[in-house]
């Protein structure tokens, strides 16, 4: 995509085989950077650390109704993915920071311009929804 968000889209200049074939749609790193940021707590880990580094129980604090099973599991695949560093300072008990990356530093802007659309498209998406609801509920 454009830095300007004005041009056409890189991913609709590609022409899709048809049909797609499954191991292809497995295999793109569109999709799975797409099933990262839809997954309901990675992107708020990564807006929560893109303001600051946070201490493990600072963010289980920060996000309502997420078990230290999730947050811990989330951590480790930010982590994993080269988004998130993991820290420990060598203090008594140990203390663990989390922090973003580069890689996870960059990831604010195409998720921010997602949030920007989201936010300006919203009550039609919501209208549309309504709308369709009415009608399939219509005899």
């Amino acid at each position: 995509m454009s830095g300007t968000h004005t041009d056409v889209p890189s991913v609709l200049a590609h022409e899709l085989p048809r049909p797609v074939p499954a191991d292809e749609l497995a295999a793109c790193p569109v999709g799975d950077v797409l099933r990262r940021v839809g997954d309901k707590w990675s992107m708020l880990l990564v807006i929560l650390l893109g303001g600051r580094p946070h201490r493990y129980n600072e963010l289980h604090r920060a996000v309502e109704g997420i078990s230290q099973r999730m947050l811990t599991r989330t951590l480790r695949t930010l982590e994993s993915d080269g988004l998130v560093r993991r820290q420990v300072h060598p203090t008594v008990p140990p203390s663990v920071e989390y922090s973003l990356t580069p890689l996870g530093r960059s990831l604010l802007e195409p998720v921010s311009a997602l949030a920007d659309w989201a936010v300006r498209h919203g009550e039609e998406i919501n209208g549309a929804r309504a709308r369709h609801a009415a009608a399939r509920d219509t005899p």
